[in-house]
């Protein structure tokens, strides 16, 4: 099969995408297929995949398992609407009232992350009849106007005229060079404050679990719970974005059982498609009670997203996705952590997601940002593909489909570090 490879691609690209969409490398390759923890470039070039597409492949990709199912629903009927009656789409929200945490067995479904964060916005507003809502800074929620305007990330906010009425941030407990009591102490006040100023117009709070793209942050193992409490206080409603965590990533179903509490509403995405796009929104009976008023989303919960997602639960069920991210997460760790390099700042977050935050070495006139570049672009010539996130886009995401195995993380580990050695001679 003939390819127009990678610069004619880029050329494409330049002539007929918005100047916005970028794309990492300066040598890009050209995917074009992909088998499980795998992706192959038009050369036949053969990568590890550590990354998967941001936390989405994490039953690997192209599937046969899954696929199976998806295509012999694909034979027979892919879409309609929820006006009518289909079969897959119940089946699948009967399953996540399973699986789903405490008493949460209601849900909404969408296509994307932004979708269902905005739906679930509107949920929280149209059951406490408030439209305040409270965020985190370094948080990422979506791209509609409202989901950009909760997102803590300057790069990610497009302009300056989002919503601002009503709309509160507070400091993520989390800071370089503090202690995680410290911060979670001011972000806790922080939160009280604006409580005590204007509870009774805000209707939630919302936070991702775990930190993706503001670079792999995890929070003090008794915020949440505090945060809560706080909440309750006022009426306010916690909204728990699983978009990237959720599914197995973190070793367990949902990030948010790391902490031991259940939120008020939570919302996912990605990994439950598998890369078909689907995303839902899930609350309690009394909560969802409220959203009462017409509404759908026309290829929501679709026949075939619907199917895939089943397949998809079922493959992380059978083959226990849930516990080999936690197994091969805490070994993928424990040789990060044992990694030895003056760019090395820290390494953070849990299961298979886990951040490896940069620094530039003093003297060095390259800054953590080139430096987290120069990394991955040497391990994508070594055949590892591997993402970048955090607020300077300086720390290194390792986030791969949940199939991957021990061998496949030992070998990382020894490419890992042959760079790291090349980076001390390159500056030396």
């Amino acid at each position: 099969m003939s390819y127009i490879g990678p610069d004619n691609i880029v050329k494409k690209r330049k002539d007929y995408f918005f100047p916005a969409i970028a794309n990492f490398y300066e040598d890009p390759p050209q995917l074009v297929s992909g088998s499980m923890q795998y992706l192959e470039d038009h050369t036949g070039k053969r990568y590890l995949d550590f990354f998967a597409g941001v936390s989405v492949m994490n039953c690997g990709h192209s599937n046969a398992e899954i696929m199976k199912d998806t295509i012999e629903q694909l034979t027979k009927l892919q879409h309609t609407t929820t006006i009518y009656l289909t079969e897959p789409i119940v089946h699948l929200a009967e399953k996540l009232s399973e699986i789903l945490p405490g008493n949460i067995t209601r849900t909404f479904f969408c296509v994307t992350g932004s979708e269902a964060n905005e739906g679930a916005l509107a949920l929280a507003r149209m059951h406490t009849n408030k439209s305040g809502i409270i965020a985190l800074q370094g948080g990422l929620h979506g791209r509609t106007h409202l989901t950009l305007s909760v997102t803590g990330i300057p790069m990610w906010r497009l302009d300056d005229e989002l919503v601002k009425e009503n709309i509160f941030f507070i400091d993520r407990p989390y800071a370089e060079n503090e202690t995680s009591e410290i911060s979670m102490e001011r972000s806790l006040q922080q939160l009280s404050t604006i409580l005590q100023k204007h509870g009774s117009d805000i209707g939630a709070l919302i936070i991702e679990p775990i930190q993706g793209n503001g670079g792999i942050v995890m929070y003090p193992s008794t915020f949440l719970k505090e945060v809560k409490q706080l909440l309750k206080q006022y009426g306010v409603l916690l909204i728990v974005d699983e978009v990237q965590t959720g599914y197995g990533r973190t070793g367990k179903m949902f990030a948010i059982e790391h902490y031991d509490i259940v939120p008020d509403i939570i919302v996912t995405a990605k990994a439950l498609g598998n890369g078909f796009p689907i995303s839902t929104f899930s609350t309690t009976d009394e909560i969802a009670k409220s959203f009462n008023k017409p509404s759908a989303s026309t290829f929501g919960g679709n026949a075939l997203a619907s199917q895939t997602a089943l397949s998809v639960l079922k493959y992380i069920h059978d083959q226990s996705l849930v516990e080999r991210a936690a197994q091969l997460g805490a070994y993928l760790k424990e040789k990060l952590l044992k990694l030895e390099s003056p760019f090395i700042q820290e390494i953070r977050g849990i299961g298979l997601m886990l951040g490896m935050q940069i620094q530039s070495n003093t003297g060095v006139e390259l800054t953590s940002a080139n430096v987290t570049d120069y990394i991955l672009e040497k391990m994508k010539e070594r055949g590892f593909l591997i993402g970048k996130n955090g607020l300077n886009r300086d720390v290194i995401a390792f986030q791969p489909p949940l199939v991957i195995t021990k061998e496949n993380i030992d070998e990382l580990i020894i490419h890992l570090e042959d760079v790291f050695t090349e980076l001390i001679r390159k500056e030396g």
